[in-house]
C-alpha cells in the first residue's frame, strides 16, 4: 500500500526544509494573490536563469521579463483567489521543488474566469534562504 502522502516516506527530509520551501511557497501565491509585486520581489531569484512559464505562454527568463509579467497580470485583474493542493514536496541539498494543483478565481474587467492547472515550483537555497528560480504552471483539461 502506497503511503497517502509521500513526504511522510522521505526520511532524508527534516521538518524544518520542508516547512521553509512550504513557507516560501506560500509567499509566492500570497504575493500573487494579494497582486504584491515587492512581496513577489522577495521570493523570486533575480539570476538570469530563472525561469517562469504561466500556462499556455511561453518561457520567459530572468527577473527583468518574469516581473514584467507580473506587473501585467496584476494590473489587468481585478480580483483573484488562488487554492493550492500540494502532491508532493522533494528537497536534495540545495534544490528543492513543489509540484502542486493550483485552482485560480480571477476577475478581469467584468469577467470571471476559473483555470485549474499542474504547476512546479523550484527553488534554490542561496546565502540559508530559499528563493523561487522556476515556476511552470499547465493548463489542466476537462
Amino acid at each position: 500500500m502506497m503511503p497517502e502522502n509521500r513526504i511522510n516516506c522521505l526520511p532524508q527530509l527534516s521538518m524544518s526544509e520542508e516547512q521553509d520551501i512550504l513557507a516560501v511557497n506560500h509567499a509566492f501565491y500570497r504575493a500573487f494573490e494579494k497582486k504584491d509585486l515587492d512581496a513577489m520581489n522577495a521570493v523570486w531569484s533575480k539570476g538570469a536563469g530563472s525561469i517562469c512559464i504561466h500556462p499556455g505562454r511561453e518561457a520567459l527568463r530572468g527577473w527583468e521579463r518574469i516581473s514584467d509579467s507580473w506587473q501585467k497580470i496584476f494590473r489587468n485583474t481585478n480580483y483573484i483567489e488562488i487554492d493550492t493542493q500540494i502532491i508532493t514536496i522533494e528537497i536534495n541539498g540545495d534544490l528543492a521543488y513543489v509540484v502542486l494543483i493550483e485552482t485560480v478565481l480571477q476577475v478581469v474587467g467584468r469577467r470571471q474566469l476559473q483555470a485549474r492547472s499542474m504547476s512546479t515550483n523550484v527553488f534554490e537555497r542561496m546565502a540559508k534562504q530559499w528563493y523561487l528560480v522556476h515556476h511552470h504552471g499547465s493548463p489542466l483539461v476537462g
